[in-house]
Formats: structure tokens, C-alpha cells, sequence
């Protein structure tokens, strides 16, 4: 076995269409996306911002048998004051444990010549996301990660431990529910709060809005880094197919913005199926993420917000919902997602490997 370090576009694609190679027997899966994945390598996007990368395979002769990122997120570090590194894109064969050993040694390796004191695996903004843990059938929503259930043996054999863990819920549409929604945004405007699709929100303000409010809404969440009105701008510019500024809100009470919303529909169109195997319902499932400034918790907006793109969605037909992740201890938003009439649809977890060891 060997260890490389791709670079340039044909390495950087055989790098990113790996993940295919693994998945070719699944019966649903998300393919991957080469556009995306090398304009964040190549550094062509905004999502490169402050962040460092070093991609690394490992081939067992010919063939590659797993595969990583090496990311130094500066922002990050910045932001919690720390010197931590990430392992991204992580993707491996079975019966892969010696070469996943060579590469997260490699790995961390590299991250600790750059400052870091651990590497964290399954938490990165929307560039890396939790491993799931008990649900490895089901087609997550887009953004979500699935995998098999032997890379937690690989992963831990490889120096990892258990970090945080979270839950994905999800909602079946009723009519119960749906009256519930009505009720909820109907509420929040009799207390003075105006909910607004990011696409009417005028121009000059949309993301400069945004990006402070979702920022601030989230600066104490565990493992998020601020991100910059580049990136948000740039997000909204390539989910817009998938409605995301009509789906995407800023509450407001006056002229002062005092929530946001993040929600990107469903996307199953794009995922590859093998007959007889079909999409189900429960399946359709959008992303979604909310937040609310501190001094305005507590007063249904979030209710409100969720709510109000909840019915949008189902004014297109979504007979299911999703309220996508939340920490385990994250007690208030689960409850949110219960009152919105969610139930859990799988665990995730995050690892970590301290260097110290």
C-alpha cells in the first residue's frame, strides 16, 4: 500500500468519483458531485475561504481504498480559539483497516506540522457532515452523510472517539399538523414579528442581513464557524433551483432582523436509484436549519419561521418534512422539532482524535 497526495484536476476527479466505487451496490445513494467538489479543492469557490487542504488517498496497488481532506479551517479556529484540524470527504472500502490507519497517520500527521492538537471527522459547516449510526438504508436529505456501518470500526481503529452525537427528525404531513403551522405564523405576526422570503428581502440588504443574523443566531452552537456573506451569497446563487430563496427567511420585529432560516427542498431527482428499488415519500425530505437571536427566544419565531416554509413546501406537495440536525443535548431545538410534529428518523455521531494520545 502507498500513500499519495493528488493534485491537479484528473487526480482531484479520480479522488472525488471514489466515492461512486464505494457506493455502486447501494440501492439509493447520492453520487457525487464532481463540479462542486473540485471547485472547492481547486479553490474556485467561496466555500475555500480561510481553510487549508490537503487531499490524500491510499492505493492498494492500482486502486485507490480510501480516501481523505486534511482541513486547517482558520475561521474556525479563530472563532473558538482553538487549533483544530478536520478530516473531511472520508470514504474507504472494506476490509480497509490497515490503509485507513496509513491514512488518518498521514492525516494528522500533516495537521499537526500546521498547529493543530486533534483532528475532528463528521462536522464541518455544509462541507462535511455526522456519520450515521443506525439508519444505513434510507437517502438522507441532500446534505446529510450516508455510509456504511463498518466505517465507525474503522474510524475508531484508527484513533477516533465518540465526540457528540446528534438526531435528524422528521415529519409526516397531517392536516392536524398542518392547521398547527397556520396557527404558529399567524401568532408570531400578531406579536409584532414579519416573516420574509429571503428573495423579497431588497438586494442591498439580503445577505448582508442574512449572514449577520444566521452568524450571530449561531455563534455559541457547537462546531459552527462564521460564515461570510461570499459564502452565503454564493450558497443561495447554487441552491436556487431548489428554492432556496423562497424557502429561506429573516424574521424581523420593526426593521431589525431577528431570526433566519436556512431550507433547501428536496432534491431526490438527482440521487441514483437501483431497480426495483424507488424513492419513497418519506425520503423527499428538504434541509434545514433556524436560528434566533438571543434576546427574541422563547417567542414562538422559530415556530414561526419552520412554519412558515413548512407550508410553502406543502403548497408544492411535500407529504414529508424534515427538521434535519440537532445535537443530542440541544434540548430546546428538539423540542421545537416535536412541537412541529417531528419524530426521529437517525443518530449521527462525531469523532475526534487528540494528538496527544
Amino acid at each position: 500500500m502507498k500513500i499519495e497526495f493528488p493534485e491537479g484536476k484528473d487526480a482531484l476527479s479520480e479522488f472525488l468519483l471514489f466515492r461512486d466505487r464505494v457506493y455502486e451496490n447501494r440501492s439509493i445513494r447520492w453520487p457525487a458531485n464532481l463540479a462542486n467538489g473540485l471547485a472547492l479543492l481547486m479553490r474556485e469557490t467561496a466555500g475555500s475561504e480561510d481553510r487549508t487542504f490537503r487531499p490524500i488517498v491510499v492505493r492498494d496497488g492500482a486502486d485507490i481504498v480510501a480516501r481523505t481532506v486534511a482541513v486547517l479551517d482558520t475561521r474556525y479556529n479563530r472563532h473558538w480559539n482553538e487549533r483544530l484540524g478536520h478530516v473531511i470527504s472520508f470514504e474507504a472500502m472494506p476490509g480497509s483497516r490497515k490503509a485507513v490507519r496509513l491514512l488518518m497517520d498521514a492525516a494528522c500527521e500533516w495537521l499537526q506540522r500546521q498547529g493543530a492538537e486533534a483532528a475532528r471527522a463528521g462536522c464541518l459547516g455544509t462541507t462535511d457532515s455526522p456519520f450515521v449510526v443506525d439508519d444505513y438504508e434510507s437517502l438522507p436529505p441532500i446534505l446529510l452523510r450516508h455510509n456504511p456501518p463498518y466505517y465507525h470500526r474503522l474510524l475508531k481503529d484508527a484513533g477516533f472517539e465518540t465526540e457528540r452525537g446528534w438526531v435528524d427528525y422528521k415529519i409526516r404531513v397531517t392536516p392536524e399538523l398542518t392547521a398547527r403551522y397556520e396557527s404558529a405564523v399567524e401568532a408570531a405576526r400578531r406579536g409584532g414579528f414579519e416573516i420574509v422570503p429571503v428573495g423579497q428581502v431588497p438586494e442591498k440588504r439580503r445577505i448582508p442581513e442574512f449572514t449577520d443574523t444566521f452568524n450571530d443566531t449561531f455563534r455559541n452552537h457547537w462546531g459552527y464557524a462564521p460564515t461570510s456573506e461570499t459564502q452565503f451569497a454564493e450558497t443561495l446563487s447554487s441552491f436556487a433551483p431548489l428554492g432556496i430563496n423562497e424557502l429561506s427567511l429573516i424574521a424581523y420585529h420593526g426593521s431589525d432582523p431577528v431570526g433566519a432560516l436556512f431550507v433547501i427542498a428536496e432534491s431526490t431527482s438527482g440521487a441514483v436509484v437501483i431497480p426495483p428499488r424507488t424513492v419513497q415519500d418519506s425520503e423527499r425530505l428538504n434541509v434545514l436549519g433556524i436560528g434566533v437571536r438571543d434576546a427574541y427566544r422563547g417567542r414562538g419565531i422559530n415556530l414561526a419561521m419552520a412554519s412558515y416554509s413548512y407550508l410553502e413546501l406543502i403548497r408544492r406537495g411535500a407529504t414529508w418534512l424534515s427538521y434535519t440536525l440537532v445535537l443530542d443535548d440541544n434540548w430546546p431545538s428538539r423540542r421545537t422539532g416535536e412541537k412541529l410534529g417531528g419524530e426521529c428518523r437517525a443518530s449521527y455521531l462525531t469523532y475526534r482524535r487528540n494528538f496527544r494520545n
